[in-house]
């Protein structure tokens, strides 16, 4: 299948605006057909937000970002893109037609995703000439954060179509789960519908109000949910001997009559209790700052399940991983200009970053200038492999001189200066700008020790990297001293 440059976006509601962010931000062009143009503005200021969201949510430098534009029709959508995701209103036969549509015009290999919770694939794709590369790619909201999307393909589907969907999916930074059945609901819905029915059936009996509902969840089993599923909890409650033995322990226990599976009525008593319930939940807060707030907590789990490369922090880190092998890694070779300070890494401010003054916090403008040291390292050399053979730069001091403010979601840009170089030691200095303005924010300098890990102790730097080191030193040297060095740290 063709490499996915340009997304079309049928659809421009929460769900489309959630996957143009999502394109955007990885560099991907988006054009969106949404025939309801009071739609557009509202379309951009979601993209913008989910945009803000994502950039909070990431450590990887980040880089061109993608372009949003919108066309007049399905036919002039599905000749200009290389990937077609529709988010078109819920109804069946809608989607047949619209599927049609873009199947007759479209490239033989653009695959065509619907973003569907529950219509079956085969439905969908009936009336295409091309049905097999016509899938079921079905996201969570808010789309540009939840990483998981479900892959259903009809009767006539094309395993090579659905590794190709799978592998556009995780290069926008998604978890594809392939259903190995075409089911109505899928997967994740069922599940949820499952817990959803249950609930609605206990607030029709007065179990619970809806904060007692949610609480259950939020206070409890939501927190291993965040990490683990329901088979590998239940395995990790049988002890020792793990599921089998939960299963002989508790399995008895599913004949019992707990559950309702089938929906209670809908009675307007029910309605109201739902939504009276979540009203009073919200105190008076608007929907926006529920999302805001949802968002927030959503990308701190994940930022938190990245340090342990685990479930959702797993699929960060690696399309991270992705994103800075793309955008940072650039290796020195003797053709580099390097008779100016090194642009080698941006990142943007961090929520976690700032203090109660929304001011980032002095320890974190170290924090995020070891990442432009980080930088600096691949850039010479020092990687993966450079420490795996047990070498690797130690800090030995370090100097920041602070000169201004930076809050969050503003985007940094370092430069970096070497003011000395010996052959067991390595001196330079970063300096952080707000990568709009230009403005200077904070100098770090730094020296460092070259160490052989395996023994303990200092060691002359290797050939290669030392040679990348002389190089850029051999230019820096003859550089204005930066205005904010040190004058106590030398050589």
């Amino acid at each position: 299948m063709r490499k996915v440059e340009t997304v079309g976006l049928v659809g421009g509601g929460v769900i489309g605006a959630g996957w143009a962010a999502r394109c955007i931000s990885s560099g991907i062009d988006v054009l969106v057909f949404e025939p309801k143009s009071e739609m557009h503005d509202r379309l951009r200021e979601s993209v913008q937000k989910g945009l803000g969201a994502i950039r909070r949510l990431t450590l990887s430098a980040p880089g061109k970002e993608g372009s949003l534009g919108f066309v007049g029709s399905i036919e002039e959508l599905a000749t200009n893109v290389d990937f077609v995701q529709e988010s078109a209103p819920e109804n069946e036969e809608l989607k047949m037609a619209v599927h049609a549509q873009i199947d007759a015009v479209a490239a033989p290999d653009v695959i065509i995703a619907s973003s569907t919770s529950g219509i079956l694939p085969t439905l969908i794709q009936s009336r295409c000439k091309h049905p097999e590369r016509v899938i079921i790619g079905h996201p969570f909201n808010p789309v540009y954060l939840l990483p998981l999307v479900e892959i259903v393909g009809g009767e006539k589907k094309s395993e090579t179509v659905i590794q190709a969907a799978a592998e556009h999916y995780r290069n926008i930074g998604m978890k594809p789960l392939i259903c190995r059945k075409e089911v109505p609901g899928f997967i994740a819905d069922r599940l949820q519908e499952a817990l959803w029915r249950e609930n609605l059936h206990m607030l029709a009996e007065g179990v619970g109000t809806t904060e007692d509902l949610d609480d259950s969840i939020i206070y409890g089993p939501g927190l291993r949910w965040a990490i683990m599923g329901s088979n590998q909890t239940y395995h990790l409650a049988g002890g020792e001997q793990g599921m089998r033995h939960f299963m002989e322990q508790f399995g008895p226990a599913l004949k019992w009559p707990w559950t309702k599976l089938e929906a209670p009525e809908l009675t307007d008593e029910l309605i109201d209790r739902v939504v009276d319930g979540t009203e009073a939940q919200a105190a008076g807060r608007s929907i926006r700052e529920l999302e805001k707030l949802r968002d927030d907590c959503l990308i701190g789990i994940m930022q938190t399940l990245r340090n342990f490369r685990t479930s959702a922090g797993l699929v960060l880190a690696e399309n991270e991983e992705r994103a800075y092998g793309a955008k940072a890694c650039k290796r020195w070779s003797t053709s580099d200009d390097v008779s100016k300070p090194l642009e080698l890494y941006e990142c943007n401010v961090r929520a976690e970053w700032v203090d109660y003054n929304n001011h980032m916090s002095e320890s974190f403008f170290l924090l995020a200038a070891g990442d432009a040291s980080d930088a600096l390292f691949r850039y010479i050399g020092d990687d993966e492999a450079y420490r795996e053979a047990g070498h690797t730069f130690f800090t030995a001091e370090s100097h920041i001189n602070f000169v201004k403010e930076a809050s969050v979601g503003e985007p940094l840009k370092f430069t970096t200066q070497l003011l000395g170089l010996k052959e067991k030691k390595l001196h330079f200095l970063h300096s952080m700008y707000h990568a709009g303005s230009g403005e200077l924010l904070c100098a770090v300098e730094q020296m460092l020790i070259h160490v052989n890990t395996d023994e303990g102790k200092a060691c002359p730097i290797l050939p290669d990297v030392y040679e990348a080191l002389q190089a850029i030193w051999t230019q820096h040297q003859n550089l204005p001293q930066p205005e904010r060095r040190s004058r106590e740290m030398s050589v």
